[in-house]
């Protein structure tokens, strides 16, 4: 039976949006953080969590990679160029196992194309937090959960012209916490809807003669209703936006390389600082009774540091892959967080097979900073392609 502080704590590392006043934690302690931590917070952070392998191997960029199966997370829009006609890929990740041993995420996406032009996909994602003891006391029993969140998403995505794609997303967010335990209240689970808004760019050129493909992307996701447990207090849900390039090139007719750089940005409020009269700071949370349109826009210069630390607001990803003979892959890549808005710092490798009409991928984490809750993940993805097993 484990302590439901405990599970509070894994919640924090989910990704750089933390959810202190889900858990009843309130304002961050200003002592704790030297005046300098000013983490964004926002609920169902779950949403953030990188879903599979492949792009989990090149250090979380996936927003201009090269078409595949998992596109969904990173950008829908790049389904209008995949080959084949209908895939599905299926992915598990056994999440934060330095601190417990049953938290994990689940993830199944899938496209089929309709026409030349156009491509529908869809995908379920699944993170369950284990089993939860909550007590009100120390000799209270205690009432034991099972809290889970999902999102379920229908994307469709179509080709703008011959280099250039867009697409739109729409996706239905489910969170349930507390399951109706609450000591001084009834809780329930919190609802969203919630959309992205997708592009994607690539065209043929040559590079030291080689063939090459450059690519560029966009997707702003998530861009959706505030969510609530208990009727009152709403929370920004993590609308994110993501921009990328890639390249790729031919090294010859067995070896391919590709490299990939992601930069992401929160679109919802910084915790803004007040000075109390007796000089203590502390973060109000006046800043979520924002709408959600006007903090999309006030997200790029609300941060009480000003310029410097809207910076400090954006995380980058860089992947490098290495394909032979489109049999087997070699990844690697390096993703980074500023200390002051999460801390996230770690490199990541990763592998993968293609035979016939599978495809397997693995990748893992190793983290840059002492002692980090993501050490050691491993993530485990496995792809279809349904035209060959239709032949």
């Amino acid at each position: 039976m484990k302590d439901f502080l405990l599970r509070g704590i894994v919640v924090l590392f989910l990704s750089s949006s933390t959810c202190f006043s889900i858990f009843g934690q309130g304002a961050i302690d200003p002592g704790e953080l030297g005046g300098q931590v000013n983490i964004i917070s926002t609920a169902v952070p779950f949403l953030g969590i990188a879903p599979d392998s492949r792009a989990g191997g090149m250090g979380n960029a996936g927003v201009a990679s090269t078409p595949d199966v998992n596109s969904q997370h990173w950008n829908p829009a790049k389904f209008a160029f995949i080959d084949g006609n209908m895939g599905v890929a299926m992915s598990y990740t056994p999440w934060l196992r330095k601190l417990v041993n049953d938290i994990n995420m689940y993830y199944l996406t899938g496209f089929m194309r309709i026409d030349e032009m156009q491509v529908v996909s869809g995908s379920l994602r699944y993170f369950t937090l284990g089993d939860i003891t909550f007590r009100t006391s120390q000799e209270d029993i205690g009432y034991q959960v099972k809290p889970n969140e999902f999102a379920l998403d229908l994307a469709y995505s179509r080709l703008l012209s011959e280099y250039f794609s867009g697409a739109v997303a729409f996706r239905y967010i489910r969170s349930d916490l507390f399951q109706g335990f609450s000591e001084h209240g009834e809780l329930s689970a919190g609802n969203s809807f919630a959309a992205d808004l997708a592009f994607y760019f690539r065209s043929n050129t040559n590079l030291f003669g080689s063939n090459s493909e450059i690519s560029s992307g966009i997707n702003i996701s998530n861009i959706g209703s505030k969510i609530s447990y208990d009727g009152f207090d709403k929370q920004f849900i993590p609308t994110n936006m993501r921009l990328g390039v890639g390249v790729s090139t031919e090294l010859d007719a067995y070896n391919a390389v590709s490299f990939s750089l992601d930069l992401n940005k929160l679109l919802v409020p910084t915790p803004g600082l007040s000075i109390a009269e007796d000089g203590e700071i502390f973060y109000p949370d006046t800043y979520r009774d924002m709408s959600v349109t006007k903090a999309m826009f006030r997200s790029f210069s609300d941060a009480p540091g000003g310029f410097k630390e809207e910076m400090q607001e954006i995380s980058y990803a860089l992947g490098a892959e290495y394909w032979y003979d489109q049999q087997f892959a070699i990844r690697a890549g390096y993703f980074h967080e500023h200390e002051n808005k999460g801390n996230r710092k770690h490199f990541t490798a990763g592998i993968g097979l293609k035979f016939n009409m599978l495809t397997l991928d693995a990748s893992y984490i190793i983290p840059v900073v002492q002692n980090n809750p993501l050490a050691n993940t491993i993530r485990f993805t496995l792809g279809i392609d349904l035209d060959q097993m239709k032949k």
